[in-house]
């Protein structure tokens, strides 16, 4: 069996009993970075033999695993934080196993960008995840401006060097719409300002951001605060 394990996006507290269950079965762990998921194992004593799975190697290691589950052994896949697939290392593996008719489960658990949407205060009966943006502005507006229609909450995940780029190239695209920025989320500093694309700019420093950083972001026409859409009466 190939196992999706979600792991803490920053409290340890979060993990889930089924996830600690599933870590101690399997024959190994693939890991994004397994010094990280070394510190993750050792917390909850659980050793185990460790596969590096991550963006630059994952034809190479996905053969691996392949061959180990085809063998009949169990692999657990774990990413840095969060959901493997979501942003991270992960789709390809499902694809591999799909494809070779392999067993597959996932073990849920957090995800930034789910619990980022549910604090921004802005509508979540819709949204579109649409991940990390690129890194240059040109590049980075075409990629903004493929949503500028769609009345679908918005969400991105960004860095903490680029952030407030991102942000003035928001408003410029969405124009000053109702927006959110998420920061250490589950963590001792956890931080969710609310307010427009222009205010937000405004709060944040050119310097010295830290974590990783989420961005919510009302999609058009779906302004309110509500689960209801703007110009739903009811």
């Amino acid at each position: 069996m190939l196992y999706l394990v979600a792991t803490p996006i920053g409290n340890l507290n979060d993990i889930t009993l089924r996830a600690l269950e599933v870590l101690r079965s399997v024959d190994a762990v693939a890991s994004e970075d397994t010094r990280k998921t070394g510190m993750l194992l050792k917390h909850f004593e659980i050793s185990k033999p460790q596969i590096a799975f991550h963006a630059f190697n994952e034809q190479r290691a996905g053969e691996r695993i392949e061959n180990l589950l085809r063998q009949g052994q169990s692999v657990a896949v774990v990413t840095d934080a969060g959901t493997p697939g979501i942003s991270d290392p992960g789709y390809t593996l499902v694809q591999r196993a799909v494809q070779a008719n392999l067993e597959v489960t996932m073990i849920p658990g957090p995800t930034a960008c789910i619990m980022a949407v549910v604090l921004s205060g802005l509508p979540t009966h819709s949204f579109t995840f649409r991940g990390f943006p690129p890194r240059k502005t040109v590049g980075r507006r075409k990629f903004m401006e493929v949503d500028k229609d769609s009345p679908h909450t918005l969400i991105f995940y960004e860095s903490p060097y680029r952030v407030l780029d991102f942000l003035k190239d928001a408003l410029e695209v969405y124009g000053d719409r109702p927006a959110a920025l998420a920061n250490d989320l589950t963590k001792m500093f956890e931080k969710v300002e609310r307010g427009s694309l222009s205010s937000l700019i405004a709060a944040t420093p050119e310097s010295k951001l830290k974590g990783e950083y989420i961005v919510v972001i009302a999609g058009k026409g779906r302004e309110t605060s509500s689960g209801a859409d703007a110009d739903d009466e009811g």
